[in-house]
């Protein structure tokens, strides 16, 4: 990857010592990276922004990073601007897209004992900042995040981003077995020796890099600190809200994978174990992809004869309806290994509530094809569906693991 680096005046090139009870010792400095892409318009007031906050409130030494990533405004301009007035700014330039991208640059690079990064809105509020390194500084915990679903956080957004994020990270929760609650929020921190163990198995440089992060450093048994933070929506974020979601989801994919293969090593320091999957999870995964495949299977074939006969959406919904009943029967014996006629009938209902949400999303699917294009093929038609039921098939295993055949439940009702 090439890329251009432009420093301020950073001062010395080495920590200058300071006597504390007649001791010298070295001040622990922190790095904080600003990744931009086009933020000419807000790019300056965030910085002076934060470096005011940071220098008259911020015990330590700091460094903050603009990470420019491929801006075609005037983001670089303004960037380099600001590393050339205040001493403690540095600017650095990549020639690609990418938040990860950025922070993989900057953090494998820091000679910082804390690297950080925070979005360029500051849509979090700095106060939170200290108390989210304070215990990496300490040796307390390994990473720290701001979570905005905390108890204690204050949160100012519209109802469609609290679903979706609310949504993500249950997902996470159900399918990745991940403890942390807030995987997005632009603030976060670590101990920059573990980062940079962890960043050579982080294969996204996208959006997705914090998540993979957090879920390669829970599996080494790392430490992760979460602070409750106040944040406010920033209006004029232009996050492509469906296509963040749909990459999100294939490396939730991408990541479950490696960890059944069990291909991820990581090279972190020996005090820490690696954490196990869930109990049953690895087979509950590999026996619902099979039963999703020979389901996906049936459900093309239906359609695909059905359609010959009835209009799209009728040869849909009884395909999806034939099909779910014996997904939900298949995953019932084999996935979650529950055998008798006991609470049968129950599991298909409440199966039956993912069958809706499939076919709500699939009906979608094929209405906006056709509004698209109103002469497209049976083919194109098949195509939205698969992409549709995709989803479908993630959210129907999230619904039966954590909820439809849950132990806890099943316990209740023999009681």
């Amino acid at each position: 990857m090439s890329h251009t680096a432009t420093w301020g005046t950073v001062g010395p090139a080495s920590p200058e010592p300071f006597l504390d009870g007649g001791t010298a010792v070295t001040a622990k400095l922190v790095e904080v990276v600003v990744p931009v892409y086009n933020e000419q318009h807000v790019l300056e007031g965030s910085v002076r922004r934060l470096h005011s906050y940071l220098a008259e409130t911020f015990p330590y030494r700091f460094r903050i990073t603009v990470a420019d990533n491929a801006s075609t405004d005037a983001t670089w301009q303004v960037a380099t601007a600001l590393a050339a007035e205040l001493r403690e700014v540095h600017a650095v330039h990549l020639d690609l897209k990418g938040r990860g991208r950025a922070l993989r640059q900057v953090w494998g690079e820091s000679d910082a004992d804390v690297v950080a990064y925070m979005d360029v809105d500051l849509s979090t509020g700095l106060e939170a900042f200290l108390p989210l390194v304070a215990p990496l500084l300490s040796g307390h915990s390994d990473l720290a995040i701001g979570s905005r679903l905390h108890r204690g956080s204050a949160v100012v957004r519209g109802p469609k981003r609290e679903f979706i994020s609310r949504t993500y990270n249950v997902l996470l929760r159900a399918t990745m077995a991940a403890k942390f609650s807030d995987a997005q929020c632009g603030f976060k921190a670590a101990r920059t020796g573990i980062v940079k163990a962890l960043l050579a198995e982080v294969e996204d440089n996208a959006w997705f890099f914090d998540t993979e992060l957090l879920l390669l450093a829970e599996r080494s048994g790392l430490r992760i600190h979460e602070v409750p933070v106040d944040w406010v929506d920033d209006p004029d974020s232009r996050v492509d809200i469906v296509r963040t979601v749909i990459d999100d989801l294939r490396g939730m994919g991408r990541v479950a994978r490696r960890s059944l293969s069990g291909a991820a090593r990581l090279p972190v320091p020996p005090r820490v174990q690696q954490a196990k999957l869930p109990p049953g999870l690895p087979w509950q995964l590999a026996s619902f992809a099979a039963v999703g495949t020979l389901s996906t299977l049936a459900y093309v074939l239906l359609y695909l004869g059905l359609r010959q006969l009835v209009p799209a959406l009728v040869a849909n919904a009884l395909a999806l309806g034939a099909t779910a009943v014996a997904n939900t029967a298949a995953n019932r014996r084999f996935t979650f290994g529950v055998t008798g006629a006991r609470d049968a009938l129950r599991h298909q209902v409440e199966g039956g509530i993912a069958f809706l949400i499939g076919l709500a999303l699939s009906s979608g699917a094929i209405a906006a094809v056709q509004l698209a294009v109103p002469d497209a093929s049976h083919t194109a038609e098949l195509g939205a569906l698969v992409a549709a039921n995709a989803l479908a098939t993630l959210v129907r295993f999230v619904l039966m693991r954590v909820w439809v055949f849950h132990p806890r439940r099943a316990a209740r009702h023999r009681d």
